[in-house]
């Protein structure tokens, strides 16, 4: 459950290269993960909405949240 994985490179692991590889899921500066702070907001049927990077403030990703959950009302 809790082993190494690659998230960059040829080696990455398939879900991660699924995940840059998602409209959505494109960052800024390049596709590659910088840091483990990185992460993917994912919809109900599965489609990446957006990615969010180290540097985001939190307070948008919980807009996002809120979004998403009045959507889905």
């Amino acid at each position: 459950l809790f082993s190494k994985i690659d998230v960059n490179g040829p080696s990455a692991h398939p879900l991660w290269k699924w995940l840059k590889e998602q409209p959505h899921g494109r960052g800024l500066f390049g596709n590659s993960i910088k840091w483990n702070f990185t992460k993917f907001l994912i919809n109900k049927e599965g489609q990446v909405v957006k990615r969010y990077g180290p540097m985001d403030d939190p307070s948008v990703r919980t807009k996002s949240l809120l979004v998403i959950n009045i959507e889905s009302l």
